[in-house]
């Protein structure tokens, strides 16, 4: 049972759409069936640029308490005295906007991936958020699955001996012009539409964990960045890209690739082979989805000539996600346990990580000559237009 000295966190959420309905659902699960005994969550407002009543009727939704209140602009949300920290759930162009407007208002900020849509952003928001004392994360989930922080621990332990290339993916098939339009915010640039930053950051969120986070960060480099990208020729937003990095510390490969034409899992029904390959020089380690990571695999690597150099044996570790969650409320309690602790970001995804991943999409981007609307590229704050 939870007790009332346990260090509870009081969430505002930052509109009301797919993704905040699904997080919200999260954090009202009961954190003892993930064995999370430490911490509690309580959702104690949430606000619609639309109306208050948007927000009441997403609260209802969501099953939060009676006590939650509803803000019909988000200014009132970041100045509510009964918010700890803000969860901001608005389309990638609105990042920008909406975290320096908690964070000017003081609130502590769990910012949906991607943090910005450029790297000049990311930076004035760490920046910001260090100079105002308050903790900022880039709410990259997958990062805070167990197993994904077991992969992290496999590799770092050197178990898989030099990781030498890396491949991941995550791609959905989809009738794009019949399912979307022009303007879903899958392909609608003014929404920082397209395959990369919404699809694509997974891939290279497993690219960055396997051959970047693992390395001393006296000996983290910025890989070299080689891309190839497709676009969806009625709004010019990338529909398949593949990038290439090369890591010049290890210099170890590791390609992403994403597409909103193709799929990573053609069809549900049938198996599909995993989505990451971790290739190291005694073995590879492989894990079936990007975003939401179910089962991992290890193979011994084996020949005649070499034998076999492995420490461990062929076989599939499988995961559970408790409580009948979706599983975001791992990256939740992280939250949770740096606020509480006082630290301004987390060990599993430090801002600097985040900035050198979203240098890489900048520089995919560049490469393929793909600019998205100077208004939501654009450093000023405020500006009109973003329900501010």
């Amino acid at each position: 049972m939870m007790t009332s000295n346990l260090f509870t966190l009081r969430w505002g959420i930052l509109a009301t759409g797919g993704i905040a309905n699904t997080f919200t659902k999260d954090l009202l699960i009961d954190p003892t069936t993930r064995d999370a005994g430490d911490i509690r969550h309580e959702v104690a407002a949430a606000a619609s640029s639309t109306s208050a009543a948007r927000a009441q009727d997403f609260l209802n939704e969501v099953g939060a308490p009676g006590s939650a209140k509803a803000y019909g602009s988000y200014r009132e949300l970041v100045e509510a005295k009964g918010v700890d920290i803000i969860y901001i759930a608005t389309p990638h162009s609105h990042h920008y906007q909406h975290a320096r407007l908690a964070l000017e208002a003081g609130k502590h900020v769990l910012l949906e991936k991607p943090i910005a849509v450029n790297a000049q952003q990311c930076r004035i928001l760490r920046d910001l958020a260090k100079e105002r004392g308050r903790f900022l994360m880039e709410a990259v989930w997958t990062r805070f699955f167990p197993l994904s922080r077991e992969v992290v621990e496999f590799v770092r332990s050197g178990q898989l001996g030099h990781v030498k290339r890396v491949f991941a993916d995550f791609s959905f098939w989809n009738d794009v012009e019949k399912e979307f339009g022009n303007q879903h915010r899958m392909v609608n640039l003014d929404l920082a539409g397209g395959a990369l930053l919404d699809l694509g950051i997974y891939s290279l969120t497993w690219l960055f964990m396997a051959l970047y986070h693992v390395q001393p960060k006296e000996t983290q480099v910025a890989p070299h960045v080689s891309s190839a990208v497709t676009k969806y020729k009625p709004t010019g937003a990338d529909e398949t890209t593949t990038v290439l990095l090369l890591f010049p510390g290890t210099g170890a490969q590791g390609i992403a690739t994403t597409s909103i034409q193709v799929a990573t899992t053609p069809n549900p029904d049938l198996p599909a082979p995993d989505a990451i390959r971790i290739q190291g020089t005694f073995g590879d380690l492989t894990v079936n989805y990007a975003p939401r990571p179910r089962s991992y695999t290890l193979t011994p690597a084996a020949s005649q000539a070499r034998g076999t150099l492995a420490s461990f044996k062929h076989e599939t570790k499988s995961f559970e996600i408790p409580g009948g969650g979706h599983g975001m409320f791992w990256e939740a309690d992280e939250c949770a346990r740096c606020v509480r602790d006082g630290r301004l970001e987390s060990d599993v995804i430090p801002l600097e990580e985040t900035e050198a991943l979203m240098k890489v999409m900048d520089e995919v981007r560049r490469q393929a000559d793909l600019a998205y609307p100077e208004s939501i590229e654009n450093l000023e704050y405020p500006l009109e237009g973003f329900g501010l």
